[in-house]
């Protein structure tokens, strides 16, 4: 009796675990069924090779949408957001339509979230190739086969839809576009956790380069992760100190080391610095009208902060490249304009 109960629990933990995995592989199922209604004549445009409701099929309906994530799994679709085209009604961020020229793609609606994305950017990936997008329309998976939606089914629950002009920055062109998986995230990465800034002891935290120190009780956002890299990867530039004593703190982690402030190097932040992937590696950096190369010798930590190691300053943001003296004057930004300035950033 003792070993049935023993083989009858573990067999029900078996069961609990794989129903689990079950429930977190399908996070996202039907909420309905949409039975479809033959398109009257001269209805449903079949530009981009859309689909049109078939006369009693039954279509999936969804609420929902897989979770975002940096790395959102999608299909890829063809749409056209002018006036008369497949798209059909105006978009519905701002009740406009739009032109083949534009960078823009619509969500299906767990995505789109009660417009929550509308005219937000997102950074889309494929072919090998990364272009950014604005966020205008809604791909409606909860309805369709009806006028409003140019008698065309509900969309899927992973959609991007997008104009021509996305497809050609990615560079599919002519019959190979219309269908592809892609990837997609947020320009910004998400906040990984919280941190309570402490008051820094006395004698401690450099304010070189007009550094933050923590404020005693302040939360301050942290990141395991950062925007992804790209060949035109946006970013903040901040000035920092390489030395001994200087605002930097600690050597450097890419060889323990001070370095002098007429070097041309910079620091990355936790998620680009990539467990010293970048240690000792040149990056190309865009800013001011100009393009100059520098070495990666140290991480701008997103992840702590507030203490001894790190000075007492705040964790870093998620898009900062912390660089020398040297290479703000190679980008030709002196004195009190030197600091925090909008750049790009690659590899070289």
């Amino acid at each position: 009796m003792k070993g049935f109960s023993t083989i009858f629990l573990f067999s029900l933990f078996v069961l609990v675990i794989i129903d689990c995995l079950m429930v977190e592989a399908d996070t996202c199922k039907p909420s309905g069924k949409l039975r479809g209604k033959k398109p009257p004549p001269g209805k449903c445009n079949k530009g981009h090779d859309s689909d049109c409701c078939k006369e009693g099929k039954f279509y999936d309906t969804y609420k929902c949408s897989p979770p975002v994530s940096n790395h959102t799994k999608a299909t890829f679709t063809l749409n056209g957001f002018d006036s008369g085209e497949d798209g059909g009604s105006p978009c519905e961020c701002d009740d406009k339509f739009h032109e083949h020229s534009e960078l823009i793609v619509a969500l299906s609606t767990g995505w789109f979230n009660k417009k929550k994305w509308c005219m937000k950017y997102i950074n889309i990936h494929g072919n090998g190739k990364t272009v950014k997008a604005k966020v205008v329309d809604k791909c409606d998976s909860t309805m369709g086969c009806d006028d409003e939606h140019n008698f065309q089914p509900p969309c899927t629950n992973n959609i991007v839809d997008a104009s021509d002009a996305v497809w050609d920055a990615l560079g599919v062109c002519g019959d190979k576009r219309g269908e592809m998986e892609i990837y997609w995230s947020d320009i910004h990465a998400k906040p990984s956790g919280k941190l309570r800034g402490k008051k820094p002891p006395p004698g401690k935290c450099n304010k070189g380069h007009d550094s933050d120190c923590c404020q005693e009780g302040k939360f301050y956002n942290t990141f395991t992760c950062s925007p992804p890299v790209s060949s035109h990867t946006k970013a903040i530039l901040t000035l920092n100190g390489f030395g001994p004593k200087e605002d930097g703190g600690v050597p450097c982690e890419c060889n323990n080391n001070y370095h002098k402030d007429l070097e041309l190097i910079v620091v990355l932040l936790t998620g680009w610095f990539n467990k010293k992937k970048h240690c000792m590696n040149y990056i190309n950096m865009h800013g001011n009208g100009k393009t100059i190369k520098a070495k990666v010798v140290d991480e701008c930590d997103s992840t702590m902060g507030c203490d001894d190691e790190h000075d007492y300053q705040p964790p870093c943001a998620d898009n900062v490249v912390n660089a020398s003296d040297a290479v703000w004057d190679a980008l030709r930004v002196y004195g009190d304009k030197s600091g925090e300035m909008e750049i790009y950033w690659s590899d070289a």
